[in-house]
């Protein structure tokens, strides 16, 4: 990637479909913390957003397509699980799974999204790869 090339390299975005994509935009940055980078459409219609994750990575939605809505699963790597913890539930999100310590080393939380979707955040990386 040049200086000049701001584009990020090929990587594998989730994708959600949603009965009211602006709402749930709004949720996802206000409660988990994800950034709005672009959404296009007209109205209440959401042909497609692009939300970053702060860390890394991100997602792409938009409006409920002919495809159900609301069962959607992710983990998401978070340095800060308490802090985002209160945060979440602070702006509304429904817990799943209180924030716990796993047996094998991670901090993590569930929680659901208006839409039902289920968001899991926690410090696990990922084994090494060989």
């Amino acid at each position: 990637m040049t200086d000049t090339d701001k584009t990020p390299p090929p990587q594998v975005w989730p994708t959600l479909n949603a009965k009211d994509a602006r709402a749930l935009i709004r949720f996802l940055v206000d409660a988990f913390g994800f950034e709005e980078i672009v959404v296009y459409g007209e109205g209440d219609r959401v042909d497609q957003a692009e939300l970053a994750w702060p860390p890394g990575g991100g997602i792409m939605l938009g409006s409920h397509g002919g495809t159900k809505s609301g069962t959607f699963t992710a983990y998401v790597v978070t340095d800060e699980p308490d802090a985002l913890f209160a945060r979440a539930t602070a702006n509304g999100a429904k817990v799943a799974d209180e924030l716990h310590e796993t047996d094998y080393g991670s901090r993590d939380f569930a929680a659901l999204d208006p839409e039902g979707n289920r968001w899991s955040f926690g410090t696990y990386r990922g084994h090494p790869r060989p």
